[in-house]
């Protein structure tokens, strides 16, 4: 299982959110290029990185940080956060993102099948959950769709990769639900990533018993309540 540090762009600096909601954010590093090469150094092997920002916006706001950001470390980045048009997307793989995640321009039009015959699997998609329903622009507003029906449209779009996250766990260090994580697990057959909530190695392992290909890690590694070194120890034993 692939641990993924996260990265999140606001204003320039990197933030971390409780529970999506802009007005509760904390800084956690000035400096997100040092950031990256921070989690580099202590052994990450993948970063996630989204422009809150862009998100927002429902367009990019952050390309020539991500750029900076990729050119500094030496391992695979996937990049989302308001990349909405193919031209977005052609933006964010030129600024040297390995994977490119698209939220919600997926829901709809031909942009995920168009990206995915383009790019194949170097695309994910976001299936972010509130309440058992998909959440969409910049987790600002919920769509009537329940998640696992969304999952499986997204399947059906061509999606080769999910990426799910409970908004109400994300930031809050309760632990991430792993009751909805693993009924989108049973019902898709692709790979799908773990995000939200996570707070500790049994999170992790749990996360794994779950089925998830990887797990997004934010703010127990900044608050320094989950090492790095340990999260990678566990899952490496753990497989």
């Amino acid at each position: 299982m692939t641990i993924y540090p996260a990265i999140d762009l606001m204003e320039g600096r990197a933030v971390r959110l409780r529970q999506g909601d802009p007005g509760r954010r904390t800084e956690v590093d000035a400096d997100p290029v040092a950031a990256a090469q921070r989690w580099e150094a202590a052994g990450a092997q993948w970063l996630h990185l989204v422009d809150l920002d862009g998100a927002l916006a429902g367009a990019p706001r952050h390309l020539d940080l991500a750029a900076a950001i990729c050119r500094s470390v030496s391992i695979p980045v996937q990049l989302g956060g308001g990349l909405r048009t193919m031209g977005d997307v052609e933006a964010a793989f030129g600024a040297g993102a390995a994977r490119v995640i698209l939220g919600t321009s997926a829901l709809s039009g031909d942009l995920l099948p168009d990206a995915v015959s383009r790019f194949g699997d170097r695309i994910a998609v976001a299936l972010d959950s509130r309440d058992g329903r998909a959440a969409t622009d910049g987790w600002q507003a919920t769509s009537a769709a329940p998640v696992l029906e969304a999952a499986v449209m997204l399947v059906a779009m061509g999606a080769p990769r999910l990426i799910y996250t409970d908004v109400l766990r994300d930031g809050m260090l309760g632990g991430p639900n792993l009751t909805g994580f693993a009924a989108v697990v049973a019902r898709v057959p692709i790979p799908v990533i773990l995000s939200g909530g996570i707070r500790s190695i049994t999170d992790l392992r749990a996360a794994a018993e779950a089925g998830a290909e990887g797990a997004i890690i934010g703010r127990a590694l900044y608050d320094g309540r989950l090492a790095l070194a340990d999260a990678l120890c566990a899952v490496t034993v753990a497989g």
